[in-house]
């Protein structure tokens, strides 16, 4: 039991106190997040997502796949074992092994890191990519990571973002390569005056005027469709809802919110989805319709249809994949400032190695297969 009184007193009521015991565990976490991935990052990184994509980008990915997915794999042991937060899936079942196009409403700044719970439990977490803001690319360490796990970054801009995004969805069109793509139709976080300045231009063009999501911007899922469409198995329509209030990170780091995550898949075959970018678009517009419907259905009833989907993590399973975290981290601790100047050395030139291809966003092509064009 915590005696302690909440450090300050919030207008929002949290589902826990922030107690100082709160305060001291979420600092460690993130301590132990940041150098965990720090470690991961450069003594993996170069090696596998560089190194070995010059030989092949497939094993490239199963290679950055396994290993990163240890590391990822900490974020829903945070949420449902340590925070306790309960995870709620409905709707249909996710069959394994599916290269899919995951569209999801976006109420809070960590949306998608719930999305890994639901990755998780399909063998699918170091397969997740995202489209996210360019600016995410500059965090120190994490924007390394998202350069490695090959997500998409975008400026917001279509006449920039067009050629970027087709460029880089061209590289996974492989089917051999498994995809959980993961985009936010709405392309920012839910708000009040954001939802107001939505259905004002809804109303303005003959719209749906929605309550409870923004109207969603339907390009980027047109190029995205387009492109990967004669790879992909389907469409996961992903509803995100949570009980009480949204949460925000430092609301995850200190484990005050939320009480419990209420996932909603609906599954489209992929040959379901109209061909034509018009006919996309209102397929597009007509899926957050259901969303708006869904979550006010939320509100009022307290959960999602047909819940019960996923089972629970394992909790000998999270732990495990805990030490191995942890053990390899304390290995690279040690090599990197007590053992030998060589593995300073090289920690000290993969961070150099790493800015530079984050920053030119370098992926280099396979050797073999340059040679091949080449001869051909």
């Amino acid at each position: 039991m915590e005696d302690y009184s909440p450090l300050k007193s919030d207008k929002i009521l949290k589902h826990r106190p922030l107690t100082p015991i709160r305060v001291f565990g979420g600092v460690i976490c993130l301590l132990v997040y940041i150098s965990t991935a720090f470690m991961f990052i450069v003594y993996f990184g170069p090696i596998i997502a560089f190194g070995l994509r010059l030989f092949s980008i497939h094993y490239c990915r199963k290679a950055t796949a396994f290993l990163f997915c240890l590391w990822l794999a900490l974020w829903p042991f945070l949420f449902e074992k340590i925070n306790r937060t309960k995870m709620v899936f409905s709707g249909d079942s996710v069959p394994a092994k599916e290269r899919v196009l995951l569209i999801a409403n976006h109420r809070t700044e960590v949306d998608w890191m719930y999305l890994w719970d639901l990755a998780l439990r399909n063998g699918c977490l170091g397969y997740i990519k995202y489209i996210l803001k360019s600016t995410l690319m500059k965090l120190p360490v994490f924007g390394w990571g998202f350069q490695i796990l090959e997500f998409i970054s975008v400026e917001r801009k279509w006449e920039n973002d067009e050629p970027v995004l087709r460029q880089m969805l061209s590289t996974f069109k492989n089917p051999q390569d498994p995809l959980w793509l993961a985009i936010f139709p709405e392309g920012t976080d839910f708000t009040e005056e954001k939802c107001m300045k939505s259905q004002k231009f809804a109303t303005e063009v003959g719209l749906p005027v929605l309550d409870n999501v923004l109207l969603p911007k339907t390009r980027g899922f047109c190029v995205c469709l387009e492109t990967l469409r004669s790879s992909l198995d389907a469409v996961y329509d992903v509803t995100i809802a949570y009980k009480n209030q949204c949460p925000s990170f430092l609301d995850n780091v200190f484990g005050v919110d939320p009480s419990e995550v209420h996932i909603h898949i609906r599954r489209t075959p992929v040959k379901d989805i109209p061909v034509s970018d018009p006919e996309a678009a209102a397929w597009l517009i007509d899926a957050f319709q259901l969303k708006d419907q869904l979550l006010s259905n939320f509100k009022t009833e307290g959960g999602f249809p047909n819940q019960g989907t996923e089972e629970e993590l394992s909790t000998l399973k999270c732990l495990v994949n805990f030490i191995v975290v942890i053990t390899l981290t304390a290995i690279f601790t040690y090599l990197t400032f007590f053992s030998s100047i060589w593995c300073t050395l090289y920690v000290g030139l993969a961070c150099v190695f790493l800015t530079f291809a984050t920053y030119f966003n370098f992926r280099p092509q396979p050797i073999l297969g340059s040679c091949c064009k080449k001869t051909k």
